[in-house]
């Protein structure tokens, strides 16, 4: 780190960045101890020029304009001497002495991140926010912890009402856009009011996928995407009642943890034979199925739904199998699906996603997107950590600040059912040119990918405590070539990574 005084905090576990002269006491997306964030020092905004050079991080792959490397990498704090020269590029128009207005649609982390990075390099712009809830922008992945009763729902806000004056940020909540008549350079609301723009980042993310099953409409089938979710939710007696999470992914086992914490007799549904199946190997989904089935959650794996049966209300999900799963309440998690409609119509190019280059612009010059509707190199990453650094970097572009987003390797942390669980980057071996090295004792699982003595992916289950130098390692490259010819096991692997954090 520099010298300067820290402004901000990043959480080495999951790498959200917390701005304030003192750490928080937890991590609010990974629930991370204060002990667990070190300084952040950003680097002075300065406006964009014609770039004489492009720097690239060797962490992680955040590009930098200019005429030499930044003291400090803006995105993982890497110092000077951990970039070096990338190859020329094309920029997006810069300015930022002229910005103008800037529109940002939607108030989700990746919303927030952009107006937070535009205001920093932009303090000119006039910037005005619209979200489609009535709420204050809130930590949607926090909605689980509040349904758990770990938090309340003042906790939730991503920043008091007051910040977003003090920051001269024109909110317009419960607003829905209708339309993006784009070539007018305006968005257009469903009560008919148009707003003007000379910049549009479009950060509406996405919606729950309902699969086509019958039933679905019943009362007491819902989805947990939103605060009102949550609150529906809760406005029920769940203590007792019988309740069907489906899905074993993230969002299906955090929900199913959360609603036997309120004392709900809870069945989970998943249709492959493991948990967690797109993060983790089948071992560790097997490992953490008798972790969650010791916490009384009923486990049905390999299952599919044909039908949510009852009358005006579920009373139970009858299964493929042709067996029935008695239920007073239902919560779908099936995964997500991009909010791309709306650029869809109005002429942006959209894959699954709204297609975006490394300056996260879109097919029209003047919009720029970032979070779960954004598509980057054809990956839609649908991830927290993901959304809040595109939109950091979509605000700066926005602002003028010429900068680039390199793609990261996806990575995945579990808290709320009191498992530390890590799962980052290529965690199946591809081909035979890939090495795992793999280790379970104790309660414990590790299992580390290499590819070309080159750290790509990793599990940590029970243990995640060389979680930050396991990514450090992946994203900077670093070589385990000398390591690896002695035949390590992963305990080995372990105590490497934490000498070289200096632990």
């Amino acid at each position: 780190m520099t010298d300067q005084a820290a402004t901000a905090w990043r959480c080495t576990v999951c790498g959200y960045i917390h701005q304030g002269a003192e750490p928080p006491e937890w991590c609010p997306v990974c629930g991370a101890a204060r002990a667990d964030f070190e300084p952040y020092v950003e680097p002075a905004p300065q406006a964009a020029k014609a770039p004489a050079g492009r720097w690239q991080c060797l962490n992680c792959n955040y590009i930098h304009s200019g005429p030499q490397a930044p003291d400090e990498c803006p995105v993982c704090g890497a110092a000077k001497d951990r970039f070096e020269q990338a190859p020329a590029g094309e920029g997006v128009a810069s300015g930022a002495g002229d910005v103008g207005r800037v529109v940002v649609v939607g108030a989700g982390i990746a919303g927030i991140s952009a107006v937070e990075s535009l205001r920093k390099v932009a303090p000119d712009a006039q910037v005005t926010l619209i979200s489609k809830e009535p709420d204050l922008p809130y930590y949607r992945l926090n909605l689980t912890r509040y349904l758990a009763g770990e938090i309340a729902e003042d906790g939730l806000p991503i920043h008091p009402a007051e910040w977003y004056d003090e920051q001269n940020v024109e909110l317009l909540l419960d607003e829905e856009v209708a339309e993006l008549p784009l070539e007018e350079g305006a968005v257009t609301l469903r009560g008919g009011r148009r707003v003007p723009f000379d910049r549009l980042i479009l950060t509406v993310g996405a919606h729950p996928f309902i699969p086509p099953i019958a039933g679905a409409a019943r009362e007491g089938v819902t989805s947990l995407r939103t605060v009102a979710d949550a609150r529906r939710i809760l406005e029920l007696p769940l203590a007792g009642m019988t309740c069907v999470s489906i899905g074993g992914g993230l969002l299906g086992l955090e929900t199913a943890g959360a609603l036997a914490r309120r004392g709900a007799d809870v069945t989970l549904l998943e249709g492959y034979g493991w948990l967690m199946p797109r993060q983790l190997n089948r071992r560790a989904g097997e490992l953490l199925q008798d972790y969650v089935a010791g916490m009384g959650i009923h486990l049905r794996m390999g299952v599919l739904t044909k039908e949510f049966i009852g009358d005006e209300r579920v009373a139970g999900v009858l299964l493929e199998d042709g067996t029935t799963v008695p239920a007073d309440l239902v919560v779908v998690a099936t995964g997500v699906r991009p909010n791309s409609y709306l650029a869809r119509r109005a002429g942006l190019n959209v894959n699954q996603g709204i297609v975006v280059d490394n300056h996260l612009a879109s097919s029209h010059a003047s919009v720029l997107a970032a979070g779960d509707v954004a598509e980057h190199g054809g990956t839609l990453y649908g991830s927290w950590h993901a959304s809040q650094y595109q939109g950091s970097i979509a605000g700066m572009n926005a602002g003028g600040l010429v900068t680039e987003f390199g793609g990261i390797p996806r990575s995945n942390t579990l808290k709320i059912l009191g498992v530390d669980l890590l799962s980052i980057g290529r965690f199946e071996p591809e081909d035979g040119s890939f090495r795992v090295v793999e280790q379970e004792a104790d309660g414990t699982y590790y299992r580390f990918v290499f590819h070309d003595s080159r750290l790509v992916g990793a599990v940590l289950l029970g243990d995640t405590s060389v979680s930050a130098p396991v990514k450090k390692a992946i994203e900077g490259g670093s070589d385990f070539s000398g390591l690896l010819a002695h035949g390590p096991a992963a305990s080995d692997v372990v105590q490497h990574l934490h000498e070289a954090a200096g632990a």
